[in-house]
């Protein structure tokens, strides 16, 4: 992006589309702040007009991944329908699609080492993420009398594990990521191997 961009307003915005780029072709520790200016055009004081330093811009490119990913999820999760079940399928998928098509994005949320309370707003996102799992934890377990249920924040804990894992080793285009095996197909038999070992569903599920 130009400078031109720069003097109509828009250096918040070209900042964090140049650190995607540079996300994308070097990691999320392979670049400075003098590169991501570089990249958006701009002189190297210029970023400073928006952000502190380069881990303030890793937050804010970690805040507008959240937003989306918890936007994502949520549409997946529709309220559970037409089942919970259904709906936590439908999450996982809504997950290794949004770690593909925004990989720089995945990449400053969970690689860069940008704690999720950096800022208020961004501790809001990651939890309006981590409410949707909560929500299917809550409702997959309803069926359960309550001193059988398991945690809600553990349960969540673990499919956000899974989801997280099989992304990492074999959805993203890494070493790992030779597998005769189709990553959502994967991540379904793993989570449902979970869920029958905790009870919540049956062979017929």
């Amino acid at each position: 992006m130009s400078k031109r961009g720069y003097h109509h307003g828009n250096l918040r915005a070209a900042l964090i589309e140049a650190t995607l780029d540079l996300i994308a072709e070097a990691g999320p520790q392979g670049f400075t702040l003098a590169h991501a200016a570089k990249r958006a055009g701009v002189s190297p004081a210029a970023p400073y007009r928006h952000f502190a330093g380069r881990e303030d811009l890793l937050a804010a490119v970690a805040l507008e991944g959240f937003a989306l990913f918890a936007d994502l999820l949520e549409h997946a999760w529709d309220d559970g329908r037409p089942t919970p079940l259904r709906g936590l399928e439908a999450v996982g998928r809504a997950y290794l699609a949004f770690a593909r098509r925004h990989a720089g994005h995945y990449m400053a949320m969970f690689e860069a080492g940008v704690p999720p309370g950096a800022t208020p707003e961004l501790a809001a996102e990651a939890e309006r993420a981590r409410a949707v799992l909560l929500r299917a934890a809550e409702a997959l377990s309803a069926r359960l009398p309550p001193g059988r249920r398991p945690p809600p924040s553990m349960f969540a804990a673990h499919i956000w594990a899974l989801s997280h894992g099989v992304v990492e080793l074999f959805a993203r285009g890494r070493p790992g990521a030779r597998t005769p095996f189709d990553p959502e197909a994967l991540l379904e038999s793993g989570v449902g191997i979970y869920l029958r070992g905790l009870g919540l569903i049956g062979p017929e599920d």
